[in-house]
């Protein structure tokens, strides 16, 4: 059986990575109507373009899922779990420069830094702000590395790596979501000189894509009237939470609106304007990365504002640039039990690995994955992943009409009421 890219698109399980683009004449990337980066369909793809895709659900056999790649990647890793994949050691923790200008912990800027520094690469591939937004872009600066240590939750896409790497000297490093790292790995077994030019990834913990619609509700919600840019997703209480962090953007007339998330309530549990394709990915701590680095959504973390970071480290260079870290008093980083791991990602593990098959069987395009994660799941948390799938695709659907906050707000409540319920109704018979 064969797929193409168009197929993956049509059935919303396109993430944006862009990589399809590399192997088409003339393609490129612009947003659709839901609010995502998705390839323009011209015709134009060769056969390849599909084999570059995270989601294409006939690989071949030598790369079908990511226990196999991994085997390839890391086939001398200590360590194999069933939930989190390969690794060499986990940790928790944070940066002591980077971590009061970063989110989580600042350790992905650490490690940025670290791989510039010591000449591992001479460039990064990474998310950073221009002209009022946020792209990938190439950088190589380690005086203004500061620059790149935020958390974005906007749609962008890597489609000019492959189309530029060719042309820099040295070597490369990039980071992305698990989706994302997929593709970069699938373009190395096809296009073996890239290993060596691309030698390390940085994996970001995700709990889901969302749509631009998700910035556009979170600015109008702050009092930005009109347009908006500069956003920034995670501003730090220290004297606060963890989780208690805010959301910010300056407004055409150049003032800066801020308010708590907690204004508009649980945005990632209920799948608020998240991609479709996100509810069949299966790897939650990207498992294809050198490193693997996300919240630490723990409760001796809890009261600490300025955030930590959980790391899982899978190659022994990962490991080596922590360990050093930690020697020069650079990171106040411990280890800790990958059970750590795993509870600092829980809602997450339950949503993406425990009840992904049933999802799968409702699905009206074909999506392999792993069979180790097919369980099945009792009568209540069926109906709550029913009423999320509806509460995703509603929240969507209602901004691309009204586009305004507070029409959005009266029109989802039926939905996210009926969710809570249902939700609370599976917790208290589990």
């Amino acid at each position: 059986m064969s797929c193409k890219i168009e197929d993956i698109v049509r059935n919303e399980l396109c993430v944006g990575c862009g990589l399809c683009v590399t192997e088409s004449r003339s393609s490129k990337m612009d947003w659709n109507e839901e609010g995502f980066l998705v390839p323009v369909l011209d015709n134009s793809f060769n056969e390849h373009a599909i084999k570059l895709c995270p989601f294409n659900p006939f690989p071949e056999k030598e790369v079908k899922d990511e226990d196999v790649l991994a085997d390839t990647i890391f086939p001398v890793s200590k360590h194999k779990d069933f939930k989190i994949g390969r690794f060499e050691n986990t940790y928790g923790g944070y940066s002591n420069e980077y971590r009061e200008t970063s989110s989580s912990g600042g350790i992905a800027t650490y490690i940025f830094e670290q791989l510039l520094e010591e000449k591992i690469v001479n460039h990064l591939f990474i998310v950073k702000e221009i002209n009022g937004t946020y792209t990938y872009q190439w950088f190589d600066n380690i005086e203004k590395i500061k620059e790149i240590s935020k958390t974005r939750y906007i749609p962008v896409t890597m489609e000019n790596l492959f189309k530029e790497i060719d042309s820099k000297e040295g070597k490369v490093a990039v980071s992305g979501v698990a989706c994302f790292v997929k593709a970069i790995r699938l373009k190395q077994h096809y296009s073996p000189q890239y290993k060596e030019k691309i030698p390390f990834v940085i994996g970001i913990i995700c709990g889901g894509l969302k749509s631009r619609f998700f910035t556009e509700y979170l600015a109008q919600t702050s009092g930005v009237k009109g347009k908006y840019e500069k956003q920034e997703y995670r501003i730090k209480d220290k004297a606060s939470l963890a989780s208690d962090y805010s959301f910010g953007a300056f407004d055409d007339k150049h003032t800066f609106h801020q308010m708590k998330m907690s204004k508009v309530g649980d945005m990632w549990g209920t799948g608020l304007f998240k991609s479709n394709a996100c509810d069949f990915c299966d790897d939650v701590t990207t498992e294809l990365a050198d490193i693997s680095l996300g919240d630490a959504w723990l409760p001796e973390y809890r009261n600490e504002g300025l955030g930590n970071s959980v790391i899982v480290t899978r190659s022994k260079l990962a490991d080596r640039l922590i360990e050093k870290g930690i020697e020069k008093n650079e990171l106040s980083v411990i280890s800790i039990s990958k059970d750590k791991i795993i509870q600092s990602q829980r809602a997450s593990f339950s949503h993406r690995q425990d009840s992904l098959y049933f999802r799968k069987k409702y699905s009206h395009f074909k999506i392999e994955k792993r069979k180790r994660f097919k369980k099945q799941l009792s009568i209540p948390y069926k109906v709550v992943q029913l009423v999320r799938r509806k509460t995703r695709a509603e929240s969507i659907s209602i901004w691309r009409k009204y586009n305004n906050d507070q029409i959005f707000r009266k029109k989802m409540k039926v939905y996210l009421k009926l969710l809570r319920i249902v939700t609370k109704i599976n917790h208290k018979l589990r």
